[in-house]
């Protein structure tokens, strides 16, 4: 074979310094085409990616353009330096599934994806996001890339949710069906309570009801003795209300004479019951000497005025209610068995507002409604107010709702803004929790002197309204006035 002249490798090295100059200016061309796509992405509203995918089509992002500042607050390296899929850690995981089944649907089907998912900012921000883009292939047919663009539509989707719930206000002003006398609610777990006061208003059982502070227990006490027909009186006692030694005598009555100040004979609530219904709210707060005289005055119908011999008659129906683990207090000694067994005869739970959320409009119309005096033409509350209290989760129940409610109409949206929604938690700096706990001699002290802060805190927060700390703090009023003493409040 023989050898190239110099002629011939001259030739050689000029075509392929050719070559190199048109890979040169190839290259340059591609990367102008790259920053001008750039540019382009980083103007279009809203935030263009790509991301890499690996075989289990887990998507790893690469590229973000700068809508990431306006649309999350944060630069784009912020999810490309992270090497991984960034949106899943910041979607809702309400939505996170949906998400990945739709985009892995997309892959396979070879079609473009469309989502809308919400995304979590920080603890009290959300957007919502419409996801759109598509799967790019390489000559195998492999899945490769994702492509797409994010746009923040939490705007739409707020309009959305006014339109929703306006809608559903319309319906519960034209619609009265879900009102059994007093109470209002349309949920299940409502439907079934009216169901059980159907039951215990055709029958003279007695009756516990069982619920969290606020929910309602006595308009359910009150709506069974209504539907039942009685002739009589419906008595309602709020046990957690009454002294402990002045517990006999405004049950049984006294004899005139019977301890100092008794000028004359009174009679107690059985008397006034006899012939209707009596009605006991906190039965826990009995103390278990009463228990017994209760009991026997539930199985004889006799009782015995407190200093009298005589022994008189009611025939009553009993209905209890209770926020307490009855079966708890048995088990703790602080209640007989048998005033247990004696009370748990047709029980009925009456379920949190946080579990009947779907009642909300029926209550916002019906507490708007009561307070303005008419129907027709109640003011709205604002989409993100409802979608706010949607969220929240309600301690203090329907009773809550309704002071809300009623703050509202009188002060305004101010109202929700100095709530926060977070009205029932009570929240103590943890540097002063660990400042009491070093500062006190004993854990009894700490436990003191923090629960002391933490009453301290809700007083100064609702206005110094006792009513309403209490409730917010799960307290009854007894205990309340109890607590307040014990720390001179």
């Amino acid at each position: 074979m023989d050898r190239p002249t110099y002629d011939d490798l001259l030739e050689q090295c000029r075509t392929l310094e050719k070559q190199v100059s048109s890979f040169r200016q190839t290259d340059e061309q591609l990367r102008e085409s790259k920053l001008q796509l750039t540019r382009l992405f980083n103007n279009l509203p809203g935030m263009v990616y790509r991301c890499s995918l690996s075989e289990d089509l887990h998507p790893t992002l690469v590229f973000v353009s700068k809508g990431s500042n306006e649309l999350f607050g944060v630069k784009p390296e912020f999810f490309t330096d992270q090497k991984t899929n960034v949106m899943e850690t910041l979607a809702h995981p309400d939505d996170l599934a949906s998400m990945r089944r739709e985009q892995n649907s997309a892959i396979l089907d070879r079609r473009t994806y469309h989502l809308l998912y919400r995304v979590c900012l920080d603890s009290d921000r959300q957007k919502w996001i419409s996801d759109q883009g598509e799967c790019i292939y390489d000559s195998e047919g492999r899945p490769i890339f994702l492509e797409g663009i994010m746009i923040d539509v939490s705007a739409q989707k707020l309009r959305e949710y006014e339109l929703q719930q306006e809608n559903q206000r319309l319906r519960g002003v034209l619609d009265d069906r879900f009102k059994f006398g007093s109470i209002i609610g349309k949920s299940a777990g409502m439907r079934e309570v009216f169901k059980l006061i159907m039951k215990a208003a055709k029958r003279s059982s007695n009756v516990i009801i069982f619920g969290e502070t606020g929910t309602g227990k006595d308009l359910v006490a009150q709506t069974i003795h209504e539907q039942s027909g009685s002739k009589g009186s419906y008595v309602p006692v709020n046990c957690g209300a009454i002294p402990s030694n002045l517990m006999e005598s405004e049950f049984f009555g006294h004899v005139k004479g019977a301890f100092s100040g008794a000028t004359s004979d009174r009679p107690g609530y059985l008397a006034a019951a006899d012939g209707g219904t009596l009605f006991l709210d906190e039965v826990g707060e009995i103390d278990l000497s009463l228990q017994v005289k209760l009991l026997r005055a539930l199985e004889s119908k006799l009782y015995t005025p407190v200093g009298g011999t005589e022994p008189r008659s009611s025939n009553f129906r009993l209905i209890a209610a209770t926020n307490r683990d009855l079966s708890e207090l048995v088990r703790q000694g602080l209640m007989r068995s048998d005033f247990f067994f004696r009370l748990h005869v047709l029980p009925i739970h009456v379920p949190p507002l946080r579990e009947r959320i779907e009642d909300l409009p029926l209550l916002i119309n019906e507490f708007i409604g009561r307070y303005l005096g008419r129907t027709d033409s109640l003011p709205r509350i604002p989409g993100k107010i409802r979608a706010a209290m949607d969220n929240h989760s309600w301690p203090g129940n329907v009773r809550e709702l309704q002071n809300v409610l009623e703050r509202y109409l009188t002060f305004g949206e101010m109202v929700f803004s100095d709530l926060g929604f977070h009205s029932a938690e009570v929240c103590v700096d943890v540097g002063d929790a660990v400042n009491m706990v070093q500062t006190c001699g004993t854990f009894v002290e700490a436990m003191d002197s923090f629960e002391k802060h933490l009453l301290l805190k809700a007083l100064e927060r609702n206005h110094w309204k006792k009513g309403i700390t209490a409730t917010q703090l799960g307290l009854n009023m007894r205990t309340m006035q109890r607590k307040l003493k014990k720390y001179c409040l």
